[in-house]
């Protein structure tokens, strides 16, 4: 009987695990992608295309001079000219990642003794906690660098790249690339999944249980010190 409860209570937290999966990948590809900033030049002599991407690991263009396709140059956190909101997006967005991840196999153990198991359920209650509070954090690493570094987009910082780029410090003009939203998205999904393990029914039980057993231990003490008095 307490299985079948356990099993029908989760479904919610299933829906929001593959939810959780889903994010965890953009917030994977938001990491890699080039496009969190779209520099459109004036001069085309070696950026043909007009346009560069800036990521947060790379910045890439078209050039029919130099390569002939796509040409790149990394960037890391060793190099003075990166940004910061550069450098911390790279340490941050690696940090979200791994949070994630941890989140889902989390959320999936957790899940999995919701459904199958028998016995050893008097973790469950801590596990759902752990996935809620992993994909809460995984969503806050990834939201912090891609709304920081959309702030640089839109107030038009400039970055000073060395000569082996072939870019200007500042560009005609730049907008906020795709990898931008992804991040958006991923972050928010990946609250949603936290908020709902959050809220799984048994944590609350767990923790009401918790209380009444306080509540009972006081009171047998309280008792116990009555019945010592009126003996002695």
């Amino acid at each position: 009987m307490m299985m079948s409860y356990l099993a029908n209570t989760a479904h919610l937290q299933f829906f929001f695990l593959v939810g959780g999966f889903l994010a965890w990948i953009l917030t994977t590809t938001t990491t890699g992608l080039n496009e969190w900033r779209l520099w459109y030049l004036n001069d085309t002599s070696i950026v043909t295309s007009g346009v560069a991407w800036v990521g947060i690991w790379r910045a890439c263009f078209y050039s029919h001079v130099l390569t002939g396709v796509e040409f790149c140059q990394y960037m890391d956190l060793t190099q003075d000219f990166v940004p910061v909101e550069v450098s911390a997006a790279q340490v941050m967005m690696m940090m979200a990642v791994i949070c994630g991840l941890a989140a889902n196999v989390s959320g999936a153990t957790a899940l999995r003794m919701a459904y199958f198991s028998v016995r050893g359920r008097s973790h469950l209650g801590q596990l759902f906690v752990l996935a809620g509070s992993l994909y809460i954090c995984s969503a806050g690493l990834s939201l912090v660098p891609v709304v920081w570094n959309m702030k640089s987009v839109l107030g038009n910082s400039t970055i000073e790249f060395p000569p082996q780029f072939h870019l200007p410090a500042a560009p005609l003009r730049q907008q906020v690339g795709s990898a931008i939203g992804l991040g958006v998205v991923s972050s928010i999904l990946m609250l949603f999944s936290g908020l709902v393990f959050l809220s799984y029914p048994y944590v609350q039980q767990t923790k009401v249980r918790g209380q009444s057993k306080g509540i009972d231990a006081v009171s047998r003490t309280v008792d116990e010190v009555r019945v010592g008095g009126a003996i002695s």
